[in-house]
């Protein structure tokens, strides 16, 4: 296999933001709402960081070819990343999203570790086991989810340091658990539980159930235990708006009510998560954006000489 440097025979920027920008557009639906908000450079940064995301899910999910090694494939993405990262010459530059993900690591000064974590998390999910307690599923969902909210705040730009952090990565883990109750169905189908074996004991809920779509009492009182759980995820990373960059806190906005108003809905019918992949129509997600962009607009026009700002704390 040749071997070719960073930026060597690769796509353009623009390309590769575009790639990126396609990429967002046709596969993260609930994302993209939110991310069209964002001015130019910071739009194509998250696209950017989703296509890299994707591409790392893809990888996991190869689906096509059930021979290929997808473990190998994953840590050969890690390399080729550290590689394109650092400037080093990379066993496989075929992944045209290359320059826009290196542009905005770079800019934007995103850790290395949080996409080490991104991985791992893939890795997790390969030789995956029903989570045995929830510090076990906090861990999964930080990998996957509560890491993405720390490389997001690098990009939105941030003040408040270590506390803001720990925001970020709440609201990820909120995120991450009205997922796994919105695809509670379709996971089990694919043999995976991500709820916890000692919760599932303790509402005597058998695994089977999801399977075979049989709602009970017992599996009620088991969504709302979770329910409210990410509820309050989302309750005590509250505050991480007022410590994003002003005109980033639209796009953050938009993102958490869409995410928001799929957790009320499956909490209005808990059952239904049995049955269907519970969602927000495109009308319903528009509107949620038009009311975030009208919400900024308005705070800019009471305070003109806002500013945008970026630290790194």
């Amino acid at each position: 296999m040749t071997m070719a440097a960073a930026g060597e025979g690769a796509p353009s920027l623009t390309d590769a933001q575009n790639f990126c920008a396609n990429v967002t557009r046709t596969q993260a639906r609930n994302f993209f709402y939110g991310l069209k908000l964002l001015p130019d450079q910071k739009r194509n940064s998250m696209f950017a960081l989703y296509a890299w995301m994707r591409r790392a899910d893809d990888l996991a999910d190869d689906a096509k070819n059930k021979n290929t090694d997808r473990r190998s494939q994953l840590e050969v993405f890690r390399s080729a990343t550290h590689a394109q990262i650092a400037g080093q010459p990379i066993a496989d530059s075929s992944w045209p999203g290359w320059p826009a993900f290196v542009n905005s690591v770079r800019e934007d000064n995103i850790p290395l570790k949080l996409f080490d974590a991104m991985i791992d998390g893939q890795l997790q999910d390969l030789n995956f086991s029903q989570p045995r307690t929830f510090e076990e599923l906090y861990d999964y969902c930080y990998r996957v989810a509560g890491v993405v909210g720390l490389a997001s705040i690098h990009i939105w730009g941030y003040t408040g340091g270590e506390a803001t952090e720990s925001l970020a990565v709440d609201r990820g883990i909120a995120f991450q658990l009205t997922n796994i109750l919105r695809d509670l169905a379709e996971d089990a189908r694919n043999g995976r539980i991500y709820l916890p074996q000692d919760e599932l004991k303790r509402f005597e809920v058998t695994p089977g159930q999801f399977t075979q779509k049989i709602s009970s009492p017992a599996f009620l009182r088991l969504m709302k235990f979770q329910i409210e759980r990410a509820e309050g995820y989302f309750y005590q990373s509250g505050q991480l708006d007022g410590f994003i960059a002003t005109d980033s806190q639209c796009a953050l906005q938009a993102m958490t009510e869409i995410y928001q108003g799929i957790l009320r809905k499956i909490a209005r019918k808990p059952a239904n998560v049995l049955r269907t992949r519970v969602r927000l129509s495109k009308w319903a997600k528009s509107m949620i954006a038009l009311r975030a962009w009208k919400n900024a607009k308005r705070e800019k026009t009471k305070n003109p000489y806002s500013q945008v700002w970026i630290t790194h704390e």
